[in-house]
């Protein structure tokens, strides 16, 4: 399977140095897919003065950062790697794939609102401030929706897309499943009075309307993912909050 990669910088050409397709890797398009590692063009005249504000940066490797100090921040800021102008091609390719490697890590919790999402046991739990919670009962496939709309809190996620990660159809059928099933989550959560939390998009599809989480991690390395881009892959900016 092609590697892929973002591209994040006011500018829209890729400067050869850094152009991943050169090795073989292919320019991810944000369609509400997969995470992939990113480069962040760390360049003065390229990047916006707050950069800070980049989400999920622990997939993000900046390149053309020339000063020590701020490759210094840059990464106390949570990014992957901040490289100097002179890295070669191939070992940012090598960096990349190390990134890569570490979205694999799946986390066991995820907290969104006054529900915590639990991998292991495939439910969601209602944290009221007593000792124990109550659990949601949730169906696997509703714990599965909720679980993939946490994937981009805030973010929509259409209907195709949720029709292919969590039912696996590669073709859209004249089934209106996905929306019972919405509608049977929603209840559950309104039994935590979180259903508030599912909201449908007008634009078609579903999203989470908290727009931060919580997450505690199986491994060291969270799951990034891409924010607003265009059809090329390139972040544009200012970004929202």
């Amino acid at each position: 399977m092609t590697a892929r990669f973002g591209w994040l910088s006011e500018a829209a050409e890729i400067p050869a140095r850094w152009d991943l397709r050169l090795l073989g890797w292919e320019l991810a398009a944000r369609d509400g897919g997969p995470a992939h590692p990113c480069v962040f063009d760390g360049r003065e005249r390229s990047r916006p003065s707050d950069w800070r504000r980049l989400p999920h940066a622990a997939l993000t490797i900046a390149v053309g950062v020339a000063c020590g100090e701020e490759r210094t921040a840059m990464l106390a800021a949570g990014l992957g790697e901040a490289l100097p102008m002179q890295v070669a091609l191939g070992e940012l390719s090598v960096r990349m794939s190390r990134l890569a490697l570490g979205a694999g890590a799946l986390p066991r919790k995820r907290r969104i609102g006054p529900i915590v999402l639990d991998l292991l046991h495939r439910d969601a739990l209602f944290e009221s401030g007593g000792a124990d919670g109550r659990w949601l009962a949730l169906h696997p496939r509703e714990f599965a929706l909720l679980w993939r709309l946490a994937d981009a809190p805030g973010e929509r996620v259409p209907r195709e897309r949720l029709l292919t990660d969590v039912w696996r159809l590669e073709h859209m059928p004249a089934t209106n499943s996905l929306e019972v099933h919405i509608s049977r989550l929603r209840a559950k959560l309104a039994v935590a009075r979180a259903a508030w939390l599912v909201v449908t998009d007008p634009r078609g599809g579903y999203r989470l309307a908290c727009a931060n989480r919580e997450t505690g991690w199986t491994a060291s390395a969270p799951i990034p993912t891409l924010a607003d881009a265009d059809p090329s892959g390139a972040i544009r900016w200012p970004m929202s909050a």
